[in-house]
């Protein structure tokens, strides 16, 4: 009978996990956020650290800045959208920029047979 002295469905660490083994809690403060949709967050703190609450918290269901204030939630920041790389480009060059610059990629093309308009 191998492993007659191993305890059976145990592992490290496992045993009654109270407070009487891992010590007493601080003492916390629960601070309740609110978003411009309505959702209510209730992040605790503990209560040493009261200086250090944020006044904005992100809502974890919609991502939107939260405040302590139910009437008055902060408003949503502003992200730029997302931008394409030619949308960059549009914002350095002109129309006229870029069409100088396609007629000479075009004729560079041409000088070495690419892009003639025939298959091979």
């Amino acid at each position: 009978m191998a492993g007659a002295n191993s305890i059976r469905g145990s592992r490290v660490g496992s045993g009654p996990m109270g407070e009487a083994e891992r010590g007493e809690h601080a003492p916390r403060l629960t601070i309740s956020f609110w978003c411009s949709n309505g959702h209510e967050s209730k992040p605790s703190f503990s209560q040493e650290a009261s200086e250090a609450i944020p006044e904005t918290w992100d809502c974890p269901r919609c991502g939107l800045p939260a405040g302590k204030d139910k009437a008055n939630p902060p408003p949503a920041s502003k992200h730029a959208p997302y931008k394409t790389h030619l949308a960059y480009v549009k914002e350095r060059r002109t129309d006229t920029d870029g069409a100088a610059l396609l007629d000479e990629a075009l004729k560079s093309m041409r000088k070495r047979g690419i892009g003639s308009g025939s298959a091979k």
